[in-house]
């Protein structure tokens, strides 16, 4: 039998959660997300092993990129909720005056969150706090690659409010489907470019507005005056950690010409060193790629590189595994698959260039505009490069490091999706702003109310030019054309006016 689309039971459920939960108050809320924070910190070792099984990734990516990063957010979270959902007071113009403007944040009711597989701890947890804080009953639909079966509903067992907030829905992409169709009241989504234009194209029929955090092609641009070692290090890790799976590592490595070929020697001797495991105790620097199909899109991009003339030292995949040793990829050109497509793999491609603007241009030459990291000891340079960078986070001197800072957004531009999560942009982007003006209740008829008359025309069209003149002259006009008009308006049309 097929039932209405709106009938869907877990939008049901959603829908009666969200519904209590605007009786329950944010100290109360705050309080379960703290709750909830002891018990990831408690269990941690416990949830990094389930996160292994699923994902493959190392265990100390697991531990700090995971379990560190959740804890981190929530931490900030709780002491800054109460001042971003709080009620704001907002200017009020001289022409309102005596009246009181606010901005309430209230609640947006059913927030749908699909996740990705590359980071299905981190990306889900730091989407459902703030729904949550918000006032928000949320449903979760996970990668069907990465489950996590039952660490979610565990984690918020026996917490009043969190527990009947959040709803599990498992699945595949036509369980999304049916969830979006169900019509949710916001959608988050982090995936790849291709999957968030088709939630994109479903869901505005329906006004459902959508937060997209999508691909990435990140550039990393380093200047002849940085500590080449340190420099280095901070390539590798930004290229590599998670096996190369995340929509922020390095995929474009620019080298000034100067100290192109010391970095890449480097570089070379630094990937020769990695160790490369799976199911590791925490001496692993790589562990697994978590797909099959991510596997085949890296490899299939090593072979175009190689086959239009790169060099590429490295690379491959352990026979009869996901492991795949990290690649370095010289002599690139433009039309190599690696630079036009987003790699999600350990794979660096390395090239020079002579200066300043020559950097902006290569770094600017691409559909994604999700981060960058930009290395010289000359900060107002870097500053000037990072403002120059079409993308929506820049790291200076560090790698991959603003989404590290839950107070900061995090979000791209073009290719790589729209809107904001994390800081306090992102908490408010779980609410809907509502604008209130609070006057006294009175018996004054206010000057703009009916009747129209010749003799208001005339004042204000004073009132006009004292209020955006200037000096003390233009007060006064303002003052005194403003006295006539609330003069004028208590009184009954007059046939001569």
């Amino acid at each position: 039998m097929n039932m209405p689309l709106e009938m869907d039971p877990a939008l049901i459920r959603a829908r009666a959660a969200a519904d209590a939960l605007r009786g329950a108050p944010l100290q109360e809320r705050l309080n379960e997300l703290h709750v909830l924070m002891t018990r990831i910190r408690d269990r941690q070792e416990d949830i990094v092993t389930r996160i292994m099984a699923d994902t493959c990734k190392s265990r100390t990516d697991a531990l700090v990129s995971e379990i560190m990063g959740v804890l981190d957010y929530l931490h900030w979270l709780v002491k800054a909720a109460p001042g971003a959902l709080g009620e704001e007071k907002a200017a009020t113009p001289l022409a309102l005056m005596g009246k009181k403007s606010r901005i309430w944040y209230e609640p947006l009711g059913v927030v749908l969150v699909i996740t990705p597989w590359n980071y299905p701890f981190h990306i889900a947890m730091t989407a459902i706090a703030p729904a949550f804080a918000a006032g928000n009953a949320v449903i979760l639909k996970p990668s069907e690659h990465t489950p996590l079966t039952g660490l979610f509903e565990e984690l918020v067992d026996g917490l009043p409010w969190l527990s009947r907030a959040l709803l599990v829905e498992q699945g595949d992409g036509a369980r999304a489907e049916s969830l979006i169709a169900a019509r949710p009241d916001k959608i988050c989504f982090t995936g790849s470019t291709r999957t968030g234009q088709r939630i994109l194209a479903q869901a505005a029929p329906l006004l459902v507005p959508v937060e997209l955090e999508l691909g990435g092609k990140d550039a990393m641009l380093v200047f002849d005056d940085v500590n080449l070692a340190r420099t280095c290090a901070g390539a590798l890790w930004g290229a590599f950690t998670n096996a190369g799976q995340s929509c922020t590592a390095v995929e474009r490595l620019y080298v000034q010409d100067s100290i192109y070929d010391e970095v890449v020697a480097r570089l070379r001797a630094g990937i020769d060193a990695l160790v490369v495991n799976d199911g590791d105790d925490g001496d692993a620097d790589l562990g697994a790629m978590t797909t099959d199909f991510q596997c085949d899109i890296v490899e299939r991009q090593l072979a175009d590189a190689r086959a239009k003339g790169a060099i590429v030292h490295g690379g491959g995949r352990v026979a009869g595994t996901r492991l795949l040793r990290p690649a370095l990829v010289t002599g690139v050109t433009a039309d190599m698959l690696l630079m036009q497509e987003e790699t999600f793999g350990p794979v660096l491609p390395v090239l020079p260039f002579r200066d300043e603007q020559d950097a902006i241009a290569q770094a600017n030459d691409s559909v994604f505009g999700l981060s960058a990291s930009v290395w010289s000891k000359d900060i107002e340079r870097a500053r000037r490069v990072a403002a120059a960078l079409r993308v929506g986070a820049v790291s200076i001197n560090n790698v991959m490091l603003t989404e590290g800072n839950p107070a900061l957004p995090f979000g791209g531009t073009g290719q790589s999706g729209y809107g904001r999560v994390k800081g306090i942009e992102g908490l408010r982007a779980m609410t809907r702003s509502k604008a209130v003006l609070i006057d006294s209740q009175s018996k004054k008829i206010e000057a703009n109310w009916y009747p129209y008359t010749r003799a208001k025309y005339r004042l204000f069209g004073e009132l006009i030019g004292g209020l955006f003149g200037r000096g003390l002259g233009a007060l006064l006009r303002f003052a005194r054309a403003g006295l006539k008009l609330e003069n004028l308006a208590q009184k009954p049309r007059h046939p001569d006016a």
